[in-house]
């Protein structure tokens, strides 16, 4: 019974361990990403500032880094965290074993004793011939012999505890080791921190002295996303209708076919069971009208969260929804903008199929149906699609383009379900 009990106990302790070593291997992975995406903004950082060229993406990259920053220093406080609830339930499991072994170690020394008492094989026959009959005798005799076994095993016990000591303090010593590294990691992520928001402050200080440049870039800049905005509506809009007008006439097709047919067998007619549009079917229903359409949108809505970026390397610079410029300018991003090297190849993150091709302010802007979602690709240097084509998954579509006063390479990416637009992060595969 009593070995029943350590044998549940060492399996709480290690399945515990599991568990955490599991939460530690994510938080691992997504700190070794959260670094690669720091350094990949740090290197273009260099670069931008090498140039001696002041501008807003230099300044969209700096907060990018501090953001994600951030991010690691919050992931670097859950996996301390996480080694603080290992290095205390090793500890624990470091003392009940130790309590376990004392105990076994004091029980197995009572047997030795007993043992050493009862050694000579005269005491032995003597124990057993004094009982009161032949049953008695048996029952002393098997006595014996599972004490013997006992303390066999009891010896095992004691070798199999003192190993899974061994592993817990050295388990123990690694997690703390590890803690240390990561608390120096931690140190050294904040004091960057601060230096990158001093440099923050000084760059808006800097670009303040070149208001008009500035305000020119982001006028530029602003004219660009209003312009790209527009097309993906108009676009959308566009497909809506066209769904809309073929899904009515196909169905006033089936009803005129249908009453050809009945008239011709002298018979009621009978309207066929199609899905029927009118002018106040929602969006939805509209995009769906068909079964492929139906099918693209199910598999696109299975493949939320496992979806590929529409680049092979990037790192989002300016997220989806509301935010403020440097200005403190209240502003809305439909999108997210994705940094990526000069050159990179432009992909459609699913199949579908063009439906509209357009050069904004001197870039280009791709747009994909996908059932009733759309993903809209803009500031594209070529594009390698055209309009009325079908597309397959991780199909290029294009270039990135290079933007000539700055030098960035950014990728526009919007989703829309209907005519809303969604944050496609949520929809992308980690990184």
């Amino acid at each position: 019974m009593k070995f029943l009990k350590i044998v549940f106990f060492l399996l709480c302790v290690f399945t515990s361990f599991n568990v955490h070593a599991q939460s530690s291997q994510e938080l691992k992975r997504r700190r070794d990403q959260l670094t690669q995406e720091l350094q990949q903004l740090n290197q273009e950082y260099q670069e931008t500032a090498n140039n001696k060229k002041l501008s807003k993406k230099q300044l969209d990259n700096l907060k990018a880094q501090i953001s994600i920053r951030e991010e690691k220093i919050n992931v670097i406080n859950s996996e301390v965290r996480n080694l603080d609830n290992q290095i205390s339930e090793s500890n624990n499991s470091v003392r009940s074993l130790q309590s376990q072994l004392n105990q076994l170690r004091k029980e197995y020394a009572g047997m030795i004793l007993f043992a050493y008492r009862n050694q000579s094989a005269y005491n032995k026959l003597m124990f057993i011939f004094a009982a009161k009959d032949f049953n008695q005798a048996y029952k002393r005799l098997k006595y014996l012999q599972q004490f013997g076994t006992y303390r066999e095993r009891q010896a095992d016990y004691i070798e199999g505890t003192q190993k899974d000591l061994h592993v817990k303090i050295v388990e123990l010593d690694k997690s703390k080791e590890e803690k240390s590294a990561l608390l120096k990691d931690q140190e050294k992520e904040k004091q960057t921190l601060g230096e990158q928001k001093n440099t923050q402050t000084q760059a808006i200080a800097d670009l303040s002295q070149h208001e008009g440049q500035l305000k020119q870039q982001q006028k530029d800049l602003q004219k660009k996303i209003a312009a790209t905005n527009r097309e993906i509506d108009a676009a959308v809009r566009r497909e809506i209708e066209e769904a809309r007008r073929k899904a009515e006439e196909e169905a006033k097709e089936a009803a005129r076919v249908a009453a050809a047919k009945a008239k011709a067998e002298n018979r009621e007619v009978t309207i066929p069971k199609t899905k029927t549009i009118t002018k106040t079917s929602s969006n939805s229903e509209v995009l769906n009208a068909t079964p492929e359409a139906a099918r693209l949108s199910n598999d696109f809505l299975g493949n939320r969260g496992r979806l590929p970026w529409p680049v092979t390397n990037g790192v989002i610079i300016q997220g989806f929804g509301v935010y403020y410029t440097p200005e403190n300018i209240k502003s809305e991003s439909t999108g997210v903008s994705i940094k990526t090297n000069p050159g990179a190849s432009v992909r459609a993150i699913f199949e579908g199929e063009v439906i509209n091709v357009r050069d904004i302010v001197g870039t280009y802007l791709v747009v994909i149906r996908h059932g009733e979602y759309f993903t809209a690709y803009s500031n594209l240097r070529s594009v390698s699609v055209s309009k009325g084509q079908k597309v397959t998954t991780k199909q290029t579509i294009g270039t990135v383009a290079t933007d000539s006063t700055t030098g960035e390479t950014d990728v526009e990416f919007d989703l829309y379900k209907g005519s809303t637009p969604v944050n496609p992060k949520l929809w992308l595969a980690p990184n």
